[in-house]
Protein backbone atom coordinates (compact mmCIF):
# COMPACT_ATOMS: atom_id res chain seq x y z
CA UNK A 1 0.00 0.00 0.00
CA UNK A 2 1.55 3.26 -1.19
CA UNK A 3 1.18 6.76 0.15
CA UNK A 4 0.83 8.00 -3.43
CA UNK A 5 0.09 6.24 -6.74
CA UNK A 6 3.40 5.17 -8.26
CA UNK A 7 5.98 2.43 -7.89
CA UNK A 8 8.51 4.87 -6.40
CA UNK A 9 6.11 6.13 -3.71
CA UNK A 10 6.72 5.19 -0.08
CA UNK A 11 5.28 1.83 0.97
CA UNK A 12 3.14 2.37 4.06
CA UNK A 13 1.83 -1.18 4.52
CA UNK A 14 1.06 -4.40 2.68
CA UNK A 15 -2.07 -6.43 2.06
CA UNK A 16 -1.83 -10.19 2.44
CA UNK A 17 -3.15 -12.55 -0.21
CA UNK A 18 -6.88 -13.05 0.31
CA UNK A 19 -7.46 -10.12 2.63
CA UNK A 20 -10.62 -8.14 1.78
CA UNK A 21 -10.39 -4.54 0.59
CA UNK A 22 -12.83 -1.79 -0.30
CA UNK A 23 -11.95 -0.01 -3.56
CA UNK A 24 -12.89 3.66 -3.64
CA UNK A 25 -11.18 4.90 -6.79
CA UNK A 26 -9.15 3.60 -9.74
CA UNK A 27 -7.04 5.69 -12.10
CA UNK A 28 -4.01 5.13 -14.27
CA UNK A 29 -3.50 1.59 -13.02
CA UNK A 30 -3.73 2.43 -9.32
CA UNK A 31 -6.58 1.86 -6.86
CA UNK A 32 -7.28 3.79 -3.65
CA UNK A 33 -8.33 1.09 -1.18
CA UNK A 34 -9.09 0.44 2.47
CA UNK A 35 -8.13 -2.81 4.20
CA UNK A 36 -10.98 -4.85 5.59
CA UNK A 37 -8.63 -6.15 8.28
CA UNK A 38 -7.31 -2.99 9.92
CA UNK A 39 -8.97 -0.10 7.98
CA UNK A 40 -5.61 1.05 6.61
CA UNK A 41 -5.87 3.10 3.41
CA UNK A 42 -3.47 3.54 0.53
CA UNK A 43 -2.80 3.02 -3.15
CA UNK A 44 -2.17 -0.42 -4.64
CA UNK A 45 -1.67 -1.48 -8.24
CA UNK A 46 -5.11 -2.25 -9.62
CA UNK A 47 -3.83 -5.39 -11.36
CA UNK A 48 -3.07 -6.92 -7.93
CA UNK A 49 -6.77 -6.87 -7.02
CA UNK A 50 -9.44 -9.29 -8.11
CA UNK A 51 -12.69 -10.91 -7.14
CA UNK A 52 -12.27 -13.98 -4.95
CA UNK A 53 -12.87 -17.31 -6.70
CA UNK A 54 -14.73 -18.41 -3.56
CA UNK A 55 -14.92 -17.36 0.10
CA UNK A 56 -11.72 -18.05 2.00
CA UNK A 57 -11.77 -21.23 4.07
CA UNK A 58 -8.20 -21.40 5.39
CA UNK A 59 -5.28 -19.25 6.46
CA UNK A 60 -1.56 -19.89 6.14
CA UNK A 61 -0.37 -21.05 9.57
CA UNK A 62 3.30 -21.53 8.64
CA UNK A 63 5.62 -18.54 8.62
CA UNK A 64 5.87 -18.96 4.86
CA UNK A 65 4.80 -21.48 2.25
CA UNK A 66 4.70 -21.85 -1.53
CA UNK A 67 1.79 -21.80 -3.93
CA UNK A 68 2.42 -24.56 -6.46
CA UNK A 69 0.75 -24.77 -9.88
CA UNK A 70 -0.27 -28.34 -9.01
CA UNK A 71 0.26 -30.76 -6.10
CA UNK A 72 3.91 -31.47 -6.80
CA UNK A 73 6.74 -29.90 -4.81
CA UNK A 74 9.09 -30.46 -7.77
CA UNK A 75 7.21 -27.90 -9.86
CA UNK A 76 8.42 -24.29 -9.74
CA UNK A 77 6.06 -22.42 -7.40
CA UNK A 78 3.89 -19.57 -8.60
CA UNK A 79 4.83 -17.54 -5.55
CA UNK A 80 5.21 -17.48 -1.79
CA UNK A 81 2.50 -16.98 0.82
CA UNK A 82 3.10 -15.60 4.29
CA UNK A 83 1.57 -16.23 7.71
CA UNK A 84 -2.04 -15.07 7.73
CA UNK A 85 -2.71 -15.22 3.98
CA UNK A 86 -6.21 -16.44 3.22
CA UNK A 87 -7.16 -19.12 0.73
CA UNK A 88 -10.23 -20.92 -0.57
CA UNK A 89 -9.24 -24.59 -0.49
CA UNK A 90 -10.80 -27.75 -1.84
CA UNK A 91 -9.84 -31.41 -1.77
CA UNK A 92 -6.78 -33.01 -0.18
CA UNK A 93 -4.44 -34.78 -2.61
CA UNK A 94 -1.43 -36.88 -1.65
CA UNK A 95 1.57 -37.10 -3.98
CA UNK A 96 4.67 -39.08 -3.02
CA UNK A 97 3.63 -39.14 0.65
CA UNK A 98 3.11 -35.36 0.80
CA UNK A 99 -0.41 -34.06 1.41
CA UNK A 100 -1.58 -30.96 -0.48
CA UNK A 101 -4.76 -28.91 -0.48
CA UNK A 102 -6.05 -27.81 -3.86
CA UNK A 103 -6.69 -24.08 -4.21
CA UNK A 104 -10.02 -23.06 -5.68
CA UNK A 105 -9.22 -21.47 -9.02
CA UNK A 106 -5.96 -23.35 -9.46
CA UNK A 107 -2.83 -24.34 -7.59
CA UNK A 108 -1.97 -26.27 -4.46
CA UNK A 109 -0.40 -25.70 -1.04
CA UNK A 110 1.12 -27.99 1.55
CA UNK A 111 -1.70 -29.19 3.81
CA UNK A 112 0.41 -28.94 6.95
CA UNK A 113 1.04 -25.25 6.29
CA UNK A 114 -2.61 -24.14 6.46
CA UNK A 115 -5.40 -24.17 9.04
CA UNK A 116 -9.17 -23.62 8.78
CA UNK A 117 -10.30 -20.07 9.45
CA UNK A 118 -12.50 -21.38 12.24
CA UNK A 119 -9.69 -23.39 13.89
CA UNK A 120 -8.64 -22.38 17.38
CA UNK A 121 -6.10 -19.53 17.22
CA UNK A 122 -2.59 -19.90 18.51
CA UNK A 123 -2.27 -19.16 22.22
CA UNK A 124 1.03 -17.29 22.59
CA UNK A 125 1.77 -14.13 20.64
CA UNK A 126 5.33 -14.13 21.98
CA UNK A 127 5.99 -17.52 20.38
CA UNK A 128 4.52 -16.28 17.10
CA UNK A 129 6.78 -13.21 17.16
CA UNK A 130 9.82 -15.41 17.81
CA UNK A 131 9.15 -17.26 14.56
CA UNK A 132 10.03 -14.02 12.78
CA UNK A 133 13.50 -13.90 14.36
CA UNK A 134 16.09 -12.70 11.78
CA UNK A 135 13.42 -11.73 9.22
CA UNK A 136 14.69 -8.53 7.55
CA UNK A 137 13.38 -5.15 8.62
CA UNK A 138 11.27 -3.56 5.89
CA UNK A 139 9.48 -0.25 6.27
CA UNK A 140 5.81 -0.97 5.61
CA UNK A 141 6.50 -4.71 5.34
CA UNK A 142 3.94 -7.13 6.65
CA UNK A 143 5.12 -10.58 5.53
CA UNK A 144 7.75 -13.18 6.34
CA UNK A 145 9.93 -11.49 3.70
CA UNK A 146 10.10 -8.29 5.73
CA UNK A 147 8.34 -6.60 8.66
CA UNK A 148 8.50 -3.38 10.59
CA UNK A 149 8.01 -3.00 14.34
CA UNK A 150 4.25 -2.48 14.33
CA UNK A 151 3.48 -5.19 11.77
CA UNK A 152 5.39 -7.74 13.86
CA UNK A 153 3.06 -6.93 16.76
CA UNK A 154 -0.01 -6.93 14.52
CA UNK A 155 0.79 -10.27 12.86
CA UNK A 156 1.63 -11.93 16.20
CA UNK A 157 -1.65 -10.77 17.72
CA UNK A 158 -3.74 -11.65 14.67
CA UNK A 159 -2.41 -15.21 14.91
CA UNK A 160 -3.83 -15.48 18.44
CA UNK A 161 -7.14 -13.93 17.47
CA UNK A 162 -6.58 -10.44 18.89
CA UNK A 163 -7.50 -7.55 16.55
CA UNK A 164 -4.70 -5.01 16.28
CA UNK A 165 -4.27 -1.66 14.50
CA UNK A 166 -1.44 -1.24 12.02
CA UNK A 167 0.52 1.69 13.48
CA UNK A 168 2.24 2.11 16.84
CA UNK A 169 0.28 5.17 17.97
CA UNK A 170 -3.04 3.35 17.61
CA UNK A 171 -1.59 0.18 19.13
CA UNK A 172 -0.45 2.12 22.18
CA UNK A 173 -3.92 3.64 22.49
CA UNK A 174 -5.93 0.41 22.38
CA UNK A 175 -3.85 -2.65 23.28
CA UNK A 176 -4.46 -3.95 26.79
CA UNK A 177 -3.93 -1.67 29.75
CA UNK A 178 -1.08 0.61 30.75
CA UNK A 179 1.17 -0.74 33.51
CA UNK A 180 1.83 1.78 36.24
CA UNK A 181 5.48 2.74 36.31
CA UNK A 182 5.96 1.73 32.67
CA UNK A 183 9.32 0.03 32.11
CA UNK A 184 10.38 0.74 35.68
CA UNK A 185 7.78 -1.85 36.77
CA UNK A 186 8.46 -5.60 36.57
CA UNK A 187 7.87 -6.78 33.00
CA UNK A 188 6.00 -9.92 31.99
CA UNK A 189 6.21 -12.07 28.86
CA UNK A 190 4.02 -10.56 26.17
CA UNK A 191 4.08 -6.99 27.49
CA UNK A 192 4.41 -4.25 24.87
CA UNK A 193 6.97 -1.48 25.27
CA UNK A 194 6.20 1.70 23.34
CA UNK A 195 8.41 4.57 22.25
CA UNK A 196 7.38 7.40 19.92
CA UNK A 197 7.07 5.49 16.64
CA UNK A 198 8.38 2.17 17.93
CA UNK A 199 7.18 -0.94 19.77
CA UNK A 200 8.70 -4.14 21.13
CA UNK A 201 7.40 -7.29 22.83
CA UNK A 202 8.89 -8.47 26.11
CA UNK A 203 10.04 -12.09 26.29
CA UNK A 204 10.59 -11.90 30.04
CA UNK A 205 11.57 -9.22 32.55
CA UNK A 206 14.84 -8.44 30.76
CA UNK A 207 14.75 -9.37 27.08
CA UNK A 208 12.55 -8.12 24.26
CA UNK A 209 11.95 -8.96 20.60
CA UNK A 210 11.33 -6.30 17.95
CA UNK A 211 11.79 -5.45 14.29
CA UNK A 212 14.74 -3.12 14.61
CA UNK A 213 15.68 -0.44 12.10
CA UNK A 214 19.07 -0.31 13.86
CA UNK A 215 19.84 -4.00 13.31
CA UNK A 216 17.70 -4.13 10.13
CA UNK A 217 16.07 -7.39 11.22
CA UNK A 218 13.94 -8.91 13.94
CA UNK A 219 16.20 -9.32 16.95
CA UNK A 220 16.16 -10.26 20.61
CA UNK A 221 18.09 -7.93 22.89
CA UNK A 222 18.04 -6.64 26.47
CA UNK A 223 15.45 -3.95 27.09
CA UNK A 224 17.98 -1.82 28.98
CA UNK A 225 20.35 -1.87 26.03
CA UNK A 226 17.63 -0.82 23.60
CA UNK A 227 16.35 1.92 25.93
CA UNK A 228 19.77 3.55 26.12
CA UNK A 229 20.32 3.39 22.35
CA UNK A 230 16.85 4.61 21.38
CA UNK A 231 16.88 7.41 23.97
CA UNK A 232 19.29 9.39 21.83
CA UNK A 233 16.97 9.17 18.82
CA UNK A 234 13.35 9.49 19.96
CA UNK A 235 13.47 9.49 23.75
CA UNK A 236 12.64 6.99 26.46
CA UNK A 237 9.71 4.55 26.49
CA UNK A 238 6.31 6.18 26.77
CA UNK A 239 4.38 3.20 28.14
CA UNK A 240 4.31 -0.48 29.00
CA UNK A 241 1.02 -2.17 28.11
CA UNK A 242 -0.30 -5.62 29.05
CA UNK A 243 -3.12 -7.67 27.56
Amino acid sequence: MKAEPGTDATTESELLHGEPVAVYEEREGWAWVQSGIDDYVGYVEAKSLGAAEAPATHRVSALSTFLYPEPDLRRPPRGALSLGCRLALGDTVEVRDTAYRLVVGGGAVIEGHVAPLDAAPENDHVAVAERFLNVPYLWGGRTSHGVDCSSLVQLALMAVGVPCPRDTDLQEAVLGSAVEGATEAPRQPGDFVFWPGHVAIMLDNEYMIHASGHHMMVVIEPLAEAVERIAGKVGRPTSLRRL
